[in-house]
């Protein structure tokens, strides 16, 4: 019947019968391959592993059960596999052998595909999965390599200690050429500020010098020109005294005859007041006694009634105490007819 569809299907045994079951699934074969000598006669221990299916279609399925078979097909691979591993590895030293595995990955799918597609067989991937040198040789390449890497790292830190000394010794270098460039600029300056210094000490001396010489012709024309001065201002100091001693001789004497005038004016206006006062208070003390003659009436009556008006704010004050007392008998008629106003 070819091909058939997932599922149930129903048959009848007499005339029907399933031949062979031949799975779609991709399989995965190993093929280790022991004792490979190499190039320099080097037993090696190389595990494959390749990927394979059958089909795609039931030509292909028949093809694989009628041609060729599963046991056959086993014997065929592992003796291409082992084949090819063989003169594969017998091409390389023992020291390059690792380093064959994509290579021969490669070579090999396309060699299989070649040999096993005419039985319906597809290979999908073949990788060498491990690779194993004898145990002794193993362990002395391992100690090899650990030793190269040991001789590479202290080559590195030789490299590096080399570099470090190189970069301390240039640094060193350019520092010394830094201070002595420095020390020639400062060296420079400082015989260029000596130079400044001495020409302006020059120029000060020249100054000063100058100004001094300056100074005594400036001082002798000024004493020569303050003499004449002084001889002339000494006859204008004499004449000015000598006219101001007159003036003020005048203004003295003008000053005493005006004073003196003054004096006497005073003393007459003083008199004639002295005479208008006296005249006025006698006039003043006759007015009053005139006053007083005429008011004595009325002056006794306004004492009168403030003595009244007094025993009234007695009575008051009595009045307004708290603490009142109570007069009865002779004293106390006497004293109201003492307050009491009689008409």
């Amino acid at each position: 019947m070819g091909q058939l569809p997932p599922g149930v299907i129903w048959f009848w045994p007499g005339w029907c019968r399933i031949s062979h079951i031949v799975t779609r699934a991709t399989v995965t074969y190993n093929a280790p391959t022991r004792n490979c000598p190499t190039a320099d006669n080097v037993m090696v221990n190389v595990d494959l592993s390749l990927t394979f299916r059958i089909g795609p279609d039931p030509e292909a399925a028949a093809n694989f059960i009628y041609k060729l078979g599963a046991h056959r097909f086993d014997e065929l691979i592992a003796a291409e596999t082992e084949e090819a591993i063989r003169g594969l590895v017998y091409s390389v030293t023992h020291d390059k052998v690792n380093d064959l595995r994509e290579e021969f990955a490669v070579g090999m799918l396309s060699t299989l595909n070649s040999k096993v597609v005419i039985y319906g067989v597809q290979i999908m991937n073949v990788k060498i999965t491990d690779v194993t040198l004898p145990p002794d040789l193993q362990d002395r390449l391992e100690r090899t390599t650990a030793f190269k890497t040991k001789m590479s790292e202290q080559e590195k830190s030789h490299e590096n200690r080399v570099r470090v000394l190189e970069d301390e010794a240039t640094r060193s270098i350019e520092t010394i050429r830094k201070s002595n460039s420095r020390k020639l600029q400062e060296i420079e300056a400082e015989r260029l500020r000596y130079d400044i210094e001495r020409r302006e000490m020059e120029e000060t001396a020249r100054g000063r010098a100058r100004v001094e010489e300056i100074g005594a012709m400036t001082d002798a024309d000024v004493a020569l020109k303050k003499s004449l001065g002084n001889e002339t201002v000494s006859k204008v100091v004499a004449r000015q005294d000598a006219e101001a001693l007159l003036k003020s001789t005048y203004i003295t004497c003008q000053t005493m005859r005006i004073e003196n005038e003054k004096r006497i004016v005073v003393e007459v206006k003083r008199s004639e007041a002295d005479l208008a006062v006296a005249e006025s208070k006698a006039a003043a003390m006759i007015a009053l006694a005139e006053a007083e003659a005429d008011g004595a009436e009325a002056l006794k009556e306004k004492r009168r009634y403030e003595l009244e008006w007094e025993k009234l704010k007695v009575l008051e004050t009595i009045a307004g105490s708290q603490s009142r007392k109570f007069i009865t008998g002779e004293k106390g008629e006497a004293i109201l007819s003492a307050l009491v106003p009689r008409p």
